[in-house]
């Protein structure tokens, strides 16, 4: 498919590029689908290739070599997957792993370096969003070490519900969600059944509905918060705000047509 500069309006953190910097970009991105489970890059990898997600979302997992591991970000059409790949050393520091299938523009982590050398406005870009991403990890890191289980399920809830088009249900089991918050299966169940009891999600086979966003804000530990303000920051901090869903929710949709047009 071929790409056109309107169509990357679908990941916010290329949109907000001048359009000229957006025209030398495009002819080195792909459109790509991701699958559920699929392992972009891994951790003491090359990264070959950065990712710019439109409509799935990442998770960056730590992996440890007893086989425990935890997610420390979740990476949907704010950001980027492959930070490293323009910071001087192209070996990943986690795996990346996508946990919501979708779609996303794929460079070659080459093409992105050179880019980024002939582009202020490019570098400048993904050094805030670069910012953002590490205090995402830090604060996610933190979270996983001093926080209540179902104060770190609200936190993980929140944060991949405002990186997917619908913000109100989504897909994940409790085996899954356990590998991520690097904990037991028991543990995410008790946390679960205390989030439904209090009418803030209903959980069943998987499929988990929100039944009260504020309610979930409200029980979630400052981690949420703190990394949502270091989002904020960017000139495109709505595409992570709930209070902006609809129009992330108006613009994916015309990526996706535009992109199925021009197949």
């Amino acid at each position: 498919m071929t790409t056109t500069t309107s169509q990357l309006e679908g990941n916010h953190l290329l949109a907000a590029l001048p359009s000229a910097t957006m025209h030398l970009l495009t002819p080195d991105l792909e459109w790509v689908e991701l699958h559920t489970g699929e392992l972009l890059h891994q951790a003491g990898a090359e990264v070959r290739h950065v990712y710019f997600p439109v409509t799935g979302t990442v998770s960056l997992v730590s992996s440890l070599e007893d086989g425990s591991s935890s997610e420390v970000a979740v990476v949907g059409s704010e950001g980027m997957v492959g930070v490293c790949a323009f910071m001087g050393d192209t070996t990943a520091l986690s795996d990346a792993i996508v946990q919501r299938p979708g779609h996303a523009y794929r460079m070659g982590a080459q093409a992105l370096l050179h880019h980024t050398r002939r582009s202020p406005e490019l570098m400048q870009q993904l050094l805030a969003y670069t910012q953002a991403l590490f205090t995402h990890m830090a604060q996610s890191s933190a979270c996983n070490r001093h926080h209540a289980l179902d104060q770190q399920l609200c936190r993980w809830l929140l944060q991949h519900l405002d990186r997917q088009e619908d913000n109100t249900d989504m897909l994940a089991t409790q085996e899954r969600i356990a590998s991520l918050l690097g904990v037991r299966r028991e543990g995410v169940t008790s946390g679960a059944l205390k989030l439904q009891k209090a009418g803030l999600i209903e959980y069943h086979r998987g499929h988990i509905h929100i039944l009260d966003r504020d309610g979930l804000e409200a029980r979630s530990c400052e981690c949420y918060s703190v990394v949502r303000r270091a989002y904020d920051k960017l000139p495109f901090a709505h595409t992570v705000s709930h209070a902006h869903a609809l129009d992330r929710d108006v613009s994916v949709t015309l990526v996706v047509k535009r992109s199925l047009q021009s197949a």
